[in-house]
């Protein structure tokens, strides 16, 4: 299998591209104040994930409420206006200093799709973040879904194929292993595992998966992923 078989390259955004774990750490430190700033990066990850678990929704409009269950647990401030803060600031999370200068190199080769839990409004910052690189997008809100739902993979799928391309032209780029990686494999996807994390211990931010599924490709950042491309 060589990466040049493949047409098009669909992205989950929120963790591989965009370093939301980053964006978490720096607004809750911020917002907290003096009662945050000893907090462990995984005690703020462990009350993030949970409090996602209670408010699932747009993250456009649900991360104030992520903020409050979040603050009530570590005994931050959960007033209006420091949840308000928080839910601004996941608009303005940061690319991985890698990924606009990767996605500029990777657009020569393919078609580009961003396959994305968040809603189209958070998902027209990050895109305008990444410097608009995107020649498709699929977001919660057209597919009335989340990953790892198989209905999101399914919908993406039928849309390529609506533009004529074959499941087989596809590799699916992500970070998540639970979001991504594990489901996009079980459904015939052919998968690139940009390992984030590599190097650091537990998931961060993400889910932790019932197994680690071992990708077609894998690479520790999107610019290996370019190096690599280009070689071919």
């Amino acid at each position: 299998m060589e990466l040049s078989n493949f047409k098009v390259l669909t992205f989950d955004v929120v963790g591989t591209l965009i370093d939301f774990e980053t964006g978490v750490l720096d607004a809750i430190r911020r917002i907290g104040g003096s009662a945050a700033q000893d907090l462990s990066d995984n005690t703020i990850f462990e009350a993030y994930k949970r409090g996602r678990d209670l408010y699932p929704g747009r993250s456009s409009s649900a991360m104030a409420d992520v903020y409050r269950s979040l603050a009530e647990e570590l005994k931050l401030p959960a007033d209006t206006v420091s949840a308000d803060a928080f839910q601004l600031a996941v608009f303005r999370w940061p690319a991985f200093e890698d990924s606009v200068a990767a996605l500029k190199r990777l657009r020569k080769h393919y078609r580009l799709v961003a396959m994305t839990n968040a809603d189209r409004t958070a998902f027209s910052c990050y895109s305008h973040i990444l410097d608009s690189p995107f020649d498709d997008s699929v977001t919660c809100d057209e597919t009335g879904v989340a990953k790892p739902n198989p209905q999101f993979f399914a919908y993406n799928r039928g849309r390529q194929a609506a533009h004529g391309y074959k499941f087989s032209e596809i590799l699916h780029v992500a970070q998540s292993q639970y979001h991504d990686i594990g489901i996009a494999k079980e459904l015939g996807y052919t998968t690139c595992w940009i390992e984030r994390r590599q190097g650091q211990s537990g998931f961060g931010g993400t889910p932790e998966p019932a197994q680690v599924t071992t990708p077609d490709f894998h690479f520790p950042t999107l610019k290996a992923l370019a190096d690599a491309v280009e070689k071919v």
